[in-house]
């Protein structure tokens, strides 16, 4: 239903480097760099932003969720988060008070906003 998401970021440098990390086993990347803008997602239609903090009173915590193909990727996406230096809020695990199969794990990113990886799939059997 969203055609893009936007947020801006205290130092766009750490939260580009973490995006371009933390994305990749997602199969997103930077796509667009605009110097103060920056956006993710695939050749045809980068459809995540990051920008540099130019408007607004101090911090609202967002929470972004990103598709994961599978639970590999969701795993993949957290130890990248954590060798960027990001702490985890949960660990990859199912989580049935959404779902049976929603597979998902929580980091923070550098500007503290709440970053999920998820998958609605079952485990192969």
């Amino acid at each position: 239903m969203l055609d893009h998401l936007g947020i801006q970021c205290a130092d766009l440098q750490a939260s580009a480097a973490f995006y371009d990390t933390v994305l990749a086993p997602l199969g997103a990347k930077r796509v667009m760099d605009l110097g103060v803008a920056m956006g993710y997602g695939t050749p045809a239609k980068p459809d995540f932003w990051i920008g540099a903090f130019d408007s607004g009173d101090g911090f609202r915590e967002s929470h972004i969720a990103f598709v994961a193909p599978d639970r590999a990727a969701v795993r993949a996406f957290c130890d990248a988060a954590v060798a960027a230096g990001a702490a985890v809020l949960h660990a990859p695990r199912v989580w049935p008070e959404y779902h049976a199969d929603y597979y998902g794990a929580f980091v923070r990113d550098p500007d503290g906003n709440n970053v999920e990886a998820v998958c609605h799939a079952p485990e192969p059997s």
